[in-house]
């Protein structure tokens, strides 16, 4: 038995979203991303296919890439948003960041919890741990599975690069930190699935990553 783990990339900004999924058909929504019909009907299409039930909705983080389809999500399956709290300023001002990017946007449910490394991420008989990784923004988590060695680590740490520090709320200090002490701890065969681009390896970015290194 393991996870099974599909992404799409959705929107303008090229955002990949996952759906985490075990055996028994129950799936979690990382940062849905979907903001046309088309897009929508192609992540409700794979979950119809694949039979799955959705049990929860989760963002990494709360930037306008990240939340785009989450009205559609919440209202489609009935599920409640759920988050780090130190991000619901940014959430709540999606909509003034849509306007200026001019991105379509429909405001998503408040949420309803909010997540922290306390918080009980389970699925399938798997657990995921949280990992608080502030610095691309207040409120980023990145989550782990040590069974299937692998985190979905948002707009943290990308394959070569890492996530922006110049937005609303951005340190990049403090993003470097929070590399180094959350994820580079992990062990080196550890696939991080991130917000965008490539997945990559814990071990190849401790050695290679231009920006931040162990």
């Amino acid at each position: 038995m393991a996870l099974h783990l599909k992404w799409f990339t959705f929107n303008p900004f090229s955002e990949n979203t996952y759906i985490l999924y075990g055996d028994n058909k129950e799936c979690i929504l990382f940062d849905p991303g979907c903001s046309s019909a088309s897009e929508e009907n192609t992540l409700s299409t794979f979950i119809e296919e694949k039979q799955l039930t959705p049990t929860r909705l989760i963002l990494t983080h709360a930037h306008i890439d990240h939340v785009l389809g989450v009205k559609f999500i919440a209202q489609k399956y009935k599920l409640k948003l759920e988050m780090h709290i130190d991000d619901l300023p940014i959430y709540e001002s999606a909509g003034n960041v849509a306007k200026m990017y001019g991105v379509p946007f429909n405001q998503g449910p408040q949420p309803s919890n909010f997540l922290d490394e306390a918080s009980k991420i389970e699925l399938d008989g798997f657990s995921l741990s949280i990992l608080h990784t502030p610095g691309h923004s207040p409120g980023s988590i990145c989550f782990y599975s040590r069974h299937n060695n692998f985190v979905i680590g948002g707009d943290v740490l990308f394959n070569g690069s890492i996530g922006r520090t110049d937005l609303p709320g951005g340190d990049f200090d403090i993003l470097s930190e929070s590399i180094k002490t959350k994820l580079y701890t992990l062990p080196d065969q550890t696939r991080v699935f991130s917000g965008h681009g490539e997945s990559t390896l814990i071990g190849n970015e401790k050695l290679n990553n231009p920006f931040v290194k162990a």
